[in-house]
């Protein structure tokens, strides 16, 4: 989890230097965060572009958890979450798809334990979600990646960092 815009955009760099791209990173912060870091006045990055990916879909998405889900589904990388004021971006965005109408109208906590993170660390994302921050995450392809993003994103004032 990053505090703020420059963080964030320092540890997507990391990212971007192994060869990671857009589809190979979840990114998971408040449409009010989005706005205030990635909005219409800010400056155009890769990560700012994840960002706004969801952002246009939100409207089109309103409605049940089940539309909702219906929505994820089809978009597959990308959606805004208007009931829970989310945008998630990413492979994450399938695989709350597969967690279910339960998951969602159980907040964000349960959408992200059942896409299989631990209850307590997905209690502190949503914590800093909704006090501004951004999470970002990301699936190693090999062990020295892994160590490499771990060391970057504390380097980068990371926060909450852990391995699944």
């Amino acid at each position: 989890m990053f505090r703020d815009r420059s963080s964030a955009e320092k540890a997507y760099q990391s990212l971007s230097s192994r060869g990671y791209g857009k589809d190979d990173v979840n990114l998971l912060m408040s449409d009010e965060t989005r706005k205030t870091h990635f909005g219409d006045n800010t400056a155009h990055t890769d990560l700012g572009d994840k960002a706004m990916e969801g952002a246009g879909v939100g409207s089109a998405i309103g409605g049940t958890a089940g539309a909702i889900i219906g929505a994820i589904a089809a978009i597959g990388t990308s959606v805004a979450l208007p009931g829970l004021g989310l945008i998630i971006a990413g492979p994450l965005a399938a695989a709350l798809a597969g967690a279910g109408a339960g998951g969602l109208t159980g907040g964000l906590v349960g959408a992200l334990v059942g896409s299989g993170i631990p209850e307590e660390h997905a209690a502190e994302y949503e914590e800093g979600i909704k006090n501004g921050g951004i999470v970002m995450g990301v699936k190693p392809r090999n062990e020295e990646d892994a160590k490499y993003f771990e060391e970057e994103f504390r380097r980068h004032n990371g926060d909450k960092i852990y391995k699944y």
